[in-house]
């Protein structure tokens, strides 16, 4: 009789707590949804216009917008938001790189202007196939040697009124490329940065481009737009012009739209593909407009007059940190003195790792995302 009664109390004491943390839940939804009917319904239009682009950025979560708004009236926020990039051509002079680095010491190294919007160059490659791999190498870093884990490395805590993060500065420009994971297409997947990071056996990373991920699903292994590695197209095609972050023999950072092919003529040993350019030749990529985007988690990365690699990663989707827009980027960037700089995929999938720490904090709920590309450091 005791052993039923208390079999009986056992039960009564779970059905409370169940009943007991759907009720909390249902609050929690319930004043969810309040907030953001607020947000979209209440004076203030800039908080209904950051609402919107920041939910409509995500793979997961831009059915919030629909819940409240129609779909002419969510467009017409976009499109107010989106303008074309003004075409500026890259000038390469303004990069003074370390002496040790200055030489290329290949030919085919050798640094030939970029173009921002627009690509002057034409397809001369007869073969496209000889220049396309259906998978990524399953090499280790370029490097046999790698620096010491703190040499030449610089963290910088970097604050707004929405968000906080990290900004990596490496001295040596040569130390950074793209981490790549072993193959690519609809039955591969990708790597998360830490795992890249382990690959290639580096000292940091973030993540690079963006990567096809339906609903928030995806696996990592069909990148968006184009990967270079060593020199090789590993995805994309050569005639098709992509939104770039390219490093070149020297180290020089080559950011804006671009062919594959011409990417390869100029150099281009790493690329990774997502955007917009935000800097261009020390200033705003935005011209005489803001670039705009909503508060989310963010990846950039840029490079200084004195050919400093620049990281950059914002929390974001969090009480202590909303995340940055891409004005936000523009101006952390041009107060550290970035010549050129470009965003990188954000969202969950952002990530700042060195040492073995996560520098930064990822939104993704089960952990670390995997990814297609990382930006690693030697």
């Amino acid at each position: 009789m005791e052993e039923k009664t208390r079999s009986g109390g056992r039960a009564r004491v779970a059905v409370r707590i169940t009943i007991v943390f759907f009720t909390v839940l249902l609050l929690f939804l319930f004043a969810a949804y309040g907030v953001m009917w607020i947000l979209v319904n209440g004076p203030s239009p800039t908080a209904k216009r950051l609402f919107v682009l920041s939910v409509k950025e995500t793979s997961a979560g831009g059915f919030l917008a629909d819940l409240y708004l129609s779909d002419e009236e969510i467009r017409a926020i976009q499109e107010a938001d989106s303008h074309e990039q003004e075409t500026v051509e890259m000038d390469l002079s303004l990069i003074s790189l370390p002496a040790q680095h200055s030489e290329p010491t290949d030919p085919s190294d050798a640094v030939q202007p970029s173009t921002v919007g627009s690509d002057p160059s034409s397809p001369t490659d007869p073969d496209p196939a000889a220049d396309t791999l259906s998978g990524a190498p399953e090499t280790t870093s370029p490097v046999d040697e790698r620096p010491s884990a703190d040499d030449g490395i610089e963290i910088i805590d970097v604050t707004g009124s929405t968000y906080h993060g990290k900004l990596m500065i490496v001295s040596d420009p040569t130390r950074v490329f793209v981490g790549v994971p072993d193959a690519y297409g609809s039955d591969a997947s990708g790597l998360t940065v830490a795992a890249m990071i382990r690959k290639y056996g580096c000292t940091a990373g973030t993540n690079a481009g963006g990567f096809y991920d339906p609903n928030g699903r995806g696996t990592g292994g069909i990148p968006e737009g184009i990967v270079i590695s060593e020199g090789k197209l590993l995805w994309g095609e050569l005639t098709s012009s992509y939104n770039l972050a390219g490093i070149d023999g020297n180290g020089i950072l080559h950011v804006g739209y671009m062919t594959a092919q011409h990417a390869l003529d100029i150099g281009v040993r790493y690329a990774a593909s997502y955007g917009p350019a935000l800097v261009v030749n020390g200033k705003s990529a935005g011209g005489s407009y803001a670039l705009g985007g909503g508060l989310n988690p963010r990846t950039a990365i840029g490079q200084r007059a004195d050919g400093a690699m620049m990281l950059l990663v914002i929390n974001g989707r969090a009480l202590d940190s909303l995340g940055a827009t891409l004005d936000d980027l523009v101006d952390i960037f041009l107060e550290y003195g970035a010549v050129n700089a470009t965003n990188l995929d954000g969202g969950s999938s952002s990530i700042m790792i060195m040492n073995d720490e996560y520098l930064t904090s990822s939104a993704y709920i089960f952990g670390e995302r995997v990814v297609a590309t990382a930006i690693l450091v030697k």
